[in-house]
């Protein structure tokens, strides 16, 4: 029977999800978006949490758009589909109804706008160009040039929800020349945010412009917490308090990271966050400085999949706290994080473990992957 969409957090129980593909992920343009993106995880957060050269060395920052680098095996993608695929599996054998994007053409292999091109990425982590309030779906502008029109993929199931009576909204598309992205990101972002490489001027500059990721966003019932590192994303959360003025309380949180939170803080349900460190709490709203907290023991190499190919990691050290909750006392979890699923239980809660091989090297987690479009919650205030 379809569902009407409402989805106000991410822990009361979940009916129906959208679930991303990985068909067709066969490489990264390494440009100014990624690099500013992904910065964080490059070279770390001076004693925050460990950089990629802790685990091994890096590439030189000029040489990662070489075509050595840019390929992903294809053993490697093909684990990365079963893997999905499995996912979709466990969700449907718990009771949640699973949809899925369009599959990409095979023959599409590039987008462009008028001020550049890069190769497509398929809809896999479906949380970052969209956010849904509620009863609403809000398309929010890209941070990534490779994903520019990844949400055309979801078309179809934003229209069913539409046709059932959702709101539905595209927030401004940005340009995304070189000049879009802020300049004092340097100084003022979270820490280590890189200096882009030979930003060029194009006819299309028209400055910094709006850029935020869904992933930037908790959501709790009433309340939307937002992590705002640039300009860009400051731009983005005036826009989404313009537009929910009187249906949703927007929060600002300053430079957690340096874009998404989802494998930072984590809600789990009411008065207990999943978070990185207790250095993680100092930057949260007030209202949630009084939550519960678990802190699990922090990953070590010997967690992931080493790879000999000099691929570009982009995923975080801690992608694994990115758990999908099913409901308020079930969490999917990473079948490879023995600890992580030691500490849920420890603190009460059933860890449904699920495999997903090669996150680091793809990036992201069933968080990531999944787009929650009906759970039993309403606007609740989970803050007073």
């Amino acid at each position: 029977m379809a569902m009407r969409l409402n989805s106000f957090d991410d822990f009361t129980p979940l009916k129906e999800v959208v679930l991303g593909s990985a068909s067709g992920y066969l490489e990264r343009l390494r440009d100014i978006s990624f690099d500013m993106f992904i910065s964080d995880n490059l070279s770390g957060a001076r004693g925050y949490y460990p950089s990629v050269s802790d685990w091994r060395p890096g590439p030189d920052r000029r040489n990662r758009n070489e075509p050595h680098r840019l390929a992903q095996k294809q053993r490697f993608l093909e684990e990365l589909i079963e893997d999905v695929e499995g996912m979709a599996a466990q969700l449907a054998d718990l009771g949640v109804r699973v949809l899925r994007p369009m599959p990409l053409d095979p023959g599409l292999t590039e987008v462009s706008t008028p001020a550049w091109r890069a190769p497509v990425t398929p809809p896999l982590n479906l949380r970052d160009n969209t956010l849904i309030l509620g009863d609403e779906v809000i398309e929010t502008p890209p941070t990534l040039r490779a994903r520019y029109f990844e949400t055309q993929f979801l078309k179809p199931i934003f229209m069913a929800y539409f046709d059932r009576g959702a709101r539905w909204t595209t927030m401004p598309r940005p340009m995304m020349t070189d000049a879009s992205f802020d300049p004092e990101n340097v100084a003022n972002a979270a820490p280590n945010i890189e200096v882009p490489l030979d930003p060029r001027p194009s006819p299309y500059d028209v400055g910094v412009e709006m850029m935020i990721d869904g992933a930037n966003c908790l959501r709790l019932g009433a309340d939307l917490i937002v992590n705002i590192s640039s300009a860009n994303h400051a731009l983005g959360c005036d826009w989404l308090e313009r537009h929910l003025d009187g249906r949703f309380r927007v929060h600002r949180m300053d430079k957690l990271t340096q874009s998404h939170i989802d494998s930072v803080v984590v809600p789990l349900r009411p008065g207990t966050l999943l978070v990185r460190s207790e250095r993680v709490v100092d930057f949260l709203p007030k209202a949630l400085r009084a939550w519960d907290v678990i802190i699990p023991p922090a990953p070590t190499i010997s967690d992931y999949p080493q790879y000999d190919n000099d691929d570009p990691i982009p995923a975080s050290p801690y992608i694994d706290l990115n758990v999908l909750s099913i409901d308020e006392n079930t969490v999917m979890v990473n079948d490879a994080c023995k600890t992580l699923i030691r500490t849920l239980e420890d603190h009460d809660f059933t860890a449904v473990p699920v495999r997903h091989r090669h996150r680091r090297l793809f990036g992201g987690g069933f968080h990531c992957f999944t787009l929650d479009t009906v759970r039993t919650g309403g606007a609740e205030n989970y803050l007073d």
